[in-house]
């Protein structure tokens, strides 16, 4: 469920969410009841009673505080039994409600899908240089460039591209590499599609040494055509899991 001050802003992370998991319920609440800007306790009690109907729990993204007071004053005046179903979480609300969406679409436990969106904050880094150029030690951003010639930039060299099958490792994980080959890389799409395609089965597995059960993880890799991915893996299951993102990734995800 989507917690907003903006009926817009609501609806649209609900429909990005969607995209990336579809058939999860995921229900907007955004807006005053007049359509302007702020928290209505009677749209988000409705989209609550909704998100919950059926025995089905819910995981609530907020955008601003006061949204997180609008529902936890809905979830004081409900029955205990719902509120049981219910968790808040404190997670940035667009990469939160992905997370949460394409975790829950993998038919992940309610505490799962609260840790998925949660975790959706640790995929913030720190701020990139102005215009991605680093800045000389001691100069001011925005100031005069240093004096002396422009430096040499080699040109990247062509990735090698590097297939492998499925190599077992001495302590029991797996290993293999592929080239990556859709023509937008690991954009949001391939990362949902890999998140779920994963997820029956009993294997952890990391892309590039990332959680390949975190869409937002996969993503922030920012692999591009071309890049040759690592993938490792572990568990009872683990040789059929990396076999299964092996062909997705030489089919393209779909995309070529």
């Amino acid at each position: 469920m989507l917690v907003s001050h903006s009926r817009a802003l609501a609806e649209g992370t609900a429909e990005v969410a969607a995209q990336m998991a579809p058939g999860v319920r995921i229900v907007p609440a955004g807006g005053t009841d007049d359509g302007g800007l702020g928290a209505s306790f009677d749209r988000v009690g409705a989209a609550l009673r909704d998100a919950t109907d059926d025995g089905r729990s819910a995981v609530v993204v907020t955008d601003l505080g006061s949204a997180v007071l609008t529902a936890e004053a809905v979830l004081d005046l409900m029955d205990e039994r719902v509120v049981a179903r219910v968790r808040l979480a404190d997670a940035p609300f667009v990469e939160g409600a992905v997370a949460a969406a394409v975790t829950a679409h993998g038919k992940a436990d309610l505490a799962t899908v609260l840790d998925s969106a949660q975790a959706a904050a640790d995929t913030f880094g720190p701020a990139r240089p102005v215009s991605g150029t680093s800045v000389a030690a001691g100069a001011a951003v925005g100031g005069p460039a240093p004096a002396g010639p422009a430096p040499v930039v080699p040109a990247a060299a062509e990735p090698r591209p590097v297939d492998t099958g499925v190599v077992t490792q001495d302590d029991g994980s797996v290993r293999a590499t592929a080239v990556l080959r859709n023509p937008l890389g690991l954009h949001a799409r391939p990362a949902a599609l890999i998140v779920r395609m994963l997820a029956p089965f009993d294997a952890k597995v990391q892309v590039d040494g990332v959680n390949a059960a975190s869409v937002l993880d996969l993503m922030k890799l920012g692999a591009v055509r071309g890049d040759v991915l690592t993938i490792t893996a572990q568990g009872p299951q683990a040789g059929e899991a990396v076999e299964r993102l092996l062909v997705d990734v030489a089919a393209g995800f779909g995309e070529v």
